[in-house]
């Protein structure tokens, strides 16, 4: 008698049905995979996970008026055993090194080949990191000393990223300050510390480069 194979568990997070539907899609044509729950919004995804425990997570850094940093830590501090995948149409170079700072197992680029995304998560459950090898260059590069920091928002921390991510999305300080539970003076000092990060010396020179960060990774 042929034993039966143990799915791993696994919830899709993105704020695009497309999205969700084709990733879903994809995973359950795996023997050793299913798709069992999918959410639009930070709200909706812990209230799935609560219902339905997953092993894994993949979410997108970009989901209605919030962040997929913002997610990462609210579904590690209720679920720390649950194991996260970012999947982002935004550059590696500049998201992944915050997004795994924040606590998720792997960091893949939507326009990578689906073959890529079953790896990742194949990689991640079995308790190793996933990131690409352009990335991997990068990051032991800068291990040896052979690479600096060659992006201005590179020098910006997790937090302070997250916030220029949000002001990108259109959001003012006081709805930047809602969402991340932190008070307005907080946002403020980061937009300050930002501004004089990537020598930027107005907030519409901070709300264009924020614009231009998040609608076409350009920097």
């Amino acid at each position: 008698m042929q034993q039966e194979i143990k799915k791993a568990r696994v919830m899709v997070v993105d704020d695009h049905p497309i999205v969700r539907q084709g990733v879903m899609l994809l995973i359950n044509r795996e023997a050793d995979m299913q798709a069992c729950c999918e959410a639009e919004d930070i709200e909706q995804a812990l209230a799935a996970n609560r219902a339905c425990p997953n092993d894994i997570a993949i979410v997108d850094m970009s989901l209605a008026s919030s962040s997929g940093l913002e997610l990462i830590r609210r579904l590690l501090l209720e679920f720390p055993e649950l194991s996260i995948l970012m999947l982002s149409m935004h550059d590696e170079l500049i998201y992944a090194e915050p997004a795994l700072r924040a606590g998720a197992k792997g960091y893949l680029m939507k326009q990578a080949a689906t073959d890529s995304l079953l790896i990742a998560i194949r990689q991640i459950l079995r308790g190793d990191l996933y990131v690409s090898d352009r990335l991997r260059t990068k990051m032991i590069k800068r291990m040896v000393g052979g690479s600096k920091n060659d992006l201005p928002v590179n020098q910006l921390s997790s937090s302070e990223l997250e916030v220029l991510h949000l002001i990108g999305m259109g959001m003012g300080t006081s709805e930047i300050a809602e969402k991340l539970s932190r008070s307005v003076k907080t946002v403020e000092s980061h937009k300050a510390n930002i501004k004089k990060k990537l020598g930027l010396e107005s907030a519409s020179q901070l709300s264009m480069y924020a614009i231009n960060l998040v609608s076409s990774q350009v920097v």
